[in-house]
């Protein structure tokens, strides 16, 4: 029933209503997610700069107060201002991708500089302690709580828990798009509950994959001030003029939505998106890639040195893979492949052998039972795998050879899977261009699913990293890797 031109309370209101004051004020978990960030980060830095003062200050209880107090006092000063400062506790960024901790780092980072500064300036002989020590125990500490925090969240988001409802607004393509989305990622945290379309609810039908249709494009805003949706998803269609996006933008106004607007480049985000004024003209300016440069320097440099100490690391597991492998089957320790690398040069790839001997003379035969998506060839019971190849394959072990691939630098830690000669030469313009940077030991594809990903998906995430790549990006996936291989998701 229309009340004013309006759509009687959806089913999702209702419940919200029904369920009463906690569960209507969705705001609230957000700013107890706030106070326990912000309580989080204040007491690991004071946790670290009380212990060090303490330990240190020890030695010259006489002057620890001027000498160690201070110092531990303002240390911590700094690093809660500098948060503060660089909106590192906005509940936009709180539990979402790699911004909050590209974030916290520039804060920690500016603390840094800061104290560094003072030190000079107060003429100090303490404080490389506090440079050299203090700051990489709170980056370490905090980080580690931030993502201690992230886990708990996510987990209540896969319970349906901790989620911002959404009004979808757009056309049916774009908004059931949006849908599926949502529900295939719930950690995000994000769950459409009604959704506004060009012509509002049909006489055949008023859901859209299960999601009320409440209203024409042009109810939007009275929908949000009435039901209090928190999040406004702007999907393209003819409708969304820039006075249309305007006047909606100042409709919502008052409100605790935000809105948000899909642009028309989907796949690029990240730093290479950036809003700038223009002659008076609001621009989406869009960044060239960086495929040279400093930052590059900087990855390849971590590349080298994190395969080093890494070889030194798993030194002993690697003997005994290769013990395991010789004594389970006939063959050699390594199976070498040629495989295709940054500009199209072809590189030969190590890893632990994990079929039997001559198995590449076999896949002929079986290419009827090929499971592999597009160009790729897979089977989830490959009869060529051996039983310690089948170990070694689920939790990735017969890739850690690839470590010396990265240490000479014809692989990354982290890039796009490395394509067979016989797959880049099927490539189209397109997917070409997952061969502008090196192949990674790990990537988007190893932390999203492997080989149970489409083909589609699999070259969507390949290309959203060469498009998207940042530090902060390669940190976050190395830092799920391991997650996805204890996991074995989508590993045979």
């Amino acid at each position: 029933m229309r009340q004013g031109g309006l759509v009687s309370p959806t089913p999702s209101a209702r419940r919200r209503l029904a369920n009463g004051p906690a569960e209507q004020s969705v705001v609230g978990w957000e700013q107890r997610y706030r106070r326990t960030v912000i309580t989080s980060d204040t007491v690991a830095t004071a946790v670290v700069v009380t212990g060090i003062g303490n330990f240190f200050g020890a030695r010259d209880a006489a002057n620890w107060h001027e000498k160690w107090g201070i110092l531990a006092f303002g240390t911590e000063l700094l690093v809660l201002g500098a948060l503060a400062g660089s909106r590192s506790w906005a509940p936009a960024v709180l539990g979402q991708g790699a911004e909050e901790f590209r974030r916290l780092g520039r804060s920690l980072f500016a603390a840094t500089v800061l104290l560094a500064l003072g030190g000079i300036a107060l003429t100090s002989r303490n404080i490389k302690l506090w440079i050299f020590v203090a700051i990489p125990a709170i980056a370490l500490t905090t980080m580690t709580a931030r993502y201690l925090l992230r886990l708990r969240l996510h987990r209540r988001r896969k319970e349906g828990r901790c989620l911002r409802p959404v009004l979808a607004a757009g056309s049916l393509a774009t908004v059931r798009d949006l849908i599926t989305r949502t529900r295939k990622f719930p950690h995000l945290g994000w769950r459409v509950d009604a959704v506004c379309t060009t012509d509002g609810p049909g006489l055949d039908g008023d859901h859209l994959d299960g999601v009320p249709v409440v209203g024409r494009l042009s109810d939007v805003a009275g929908h949000v001030h009435r039901d209090g949706y928190r999040v406004v998803a702007v999907t393209p269609d003819p409708h969304w003029s820039p006075d249309r996006l305007q006047r909606l933008a100042w409709n919502l106004e008052g409100s605790d939505a935000e809105m948000v607007v899909a642009p028309v480049l989907m796949e690029v985000a990240g730093p290479r998106l950036h809003v700038d004024a223009v002659l008076g003209i609001p621009l989406l300016r869009v960044s060239m890639p960086a495929f040279t440069g400093g930052r590059r320097v900087v990855k390849g440099v971590v590349d080298r040195l994190g395969a080093a100490l890494l070889l030194v690391l798993l030194a002993p597991l690697m003997a005994l893979v290769g013990l395991l492998v010789l004594v389970d089957s006939s063959g050699g320790v390594f199976y070498r492949q040629r495989r295709v690398g940054k500009d199209g040069r072809e590189f030969t790839m190590l890893k632990f052998r994990t079929m039997v001997a001559g198995a590449d003379r076999a896949k002929a035969a079986l290419a009827d039972r090929n499971e592999g998506a597009g160009p790729m060839f897979k089977m989830r019971r490959d009869p060529r795998v051996t039983r310690v190849g089948r170990l070694l394959r689920r939790y990735s072990l017969d890739e850690l050879p690839q470590l010396f691939n990265v240490l000479t630098g014809s692989m990354s830690l982290v890039g796009p899977r490395p394509p067979l000669p016989e797959e880049s030469a099927a490539y189209g313009p397109d997917i070409r261009r997952r061969l502008l940077v090196k192949p990674g030991l790990t990537g988007l594809w190893q932390i999203s699913g492997r080989s149970d990903l489409s083909w589609e998906e699999a070259v969507r995430l390949d290309l959203r990293y060469v498009e998207d790549w940042s530090l902060a990006l390669d940190t976050v996936i190395l830092w799920k890797t391991l997650r996805a291989v204890l996991y074995g998701q989508g590993a045979y």
